[in-house]
């Protein structure tokens, strides 16, 4: 079933976006021009009539929207792992002796030399998603690799390599 949303201007108010669920409730967001948000829930026998208004703070609006998407990202992975068999993620840390410590992550060439894919690099508490060939890795960087395990085993070979870059 594909999704479809309704939006509907308010006057004076704002914005309203309904949806209706496969199980055939109806609910929505109404968007205040103040910023103030509310989830509303319909009566399903009555779709004019409306059984819930709940205010959200940004904050609450945020975290119900992290906690929907966290959800779908999740049913997304568990379908790729079953499509994927045999790709694994790893995390590798950059020891200061790498030779790619302040190189640009193009330099390692892990994608073409292994086939492993980096997805993303955690530094300091900060995630560093995609980063592109020209970031420049720092000691103590923890790259996040995706492949298959000759891919994993050959990019953390090549971040330990502390001889020159081949």
């Amino acid at each position: 079933m594909r999704v479809r949303v309704e939006q509907t201007a308010l006057p004076g108010i704002g914005v309203r976006h309904d949806m209706m669920t496969e199980s055939g409730r109806r609910l929505g967001v109404v968007s205040h021009r103040t910023g103030q948000r509310n989830l509303v829930l319909y009566d399903p026998d009555d779709p004019d009539a409306c059984t819930a208004d709940i205010p959200l703070t940004d904050e609450e609006a945020t975290v119900l929207a992290d906690i929907l998407g966290a959800s779908l990202i999740l049913e997304q992975l568990s379908g790729l792992r079953e499509q994927a068999a045999g790709l694994l993620t790893e995390q590798i840390a950059i020891p200061a002796s790498s030779t790619y410590v302040d190189r640009p992550m193009g330099d390692a060439q892990i994608r073409s030399r292994t086939g492993a894919s980096i997805v993303a690099v955690l530094r300091a508490g900060e995630v560093i998603v995609s980063p592109a060939p020209a970031f420049r890795f720092k000691a103590g960087d923890v790259v996040v690799v995706v492949g298959n395990r000759q891919g994993l085993d050959g990019a953390s070979a090549i971040f330990a390599d502390d001889g020159p870059a081949g």
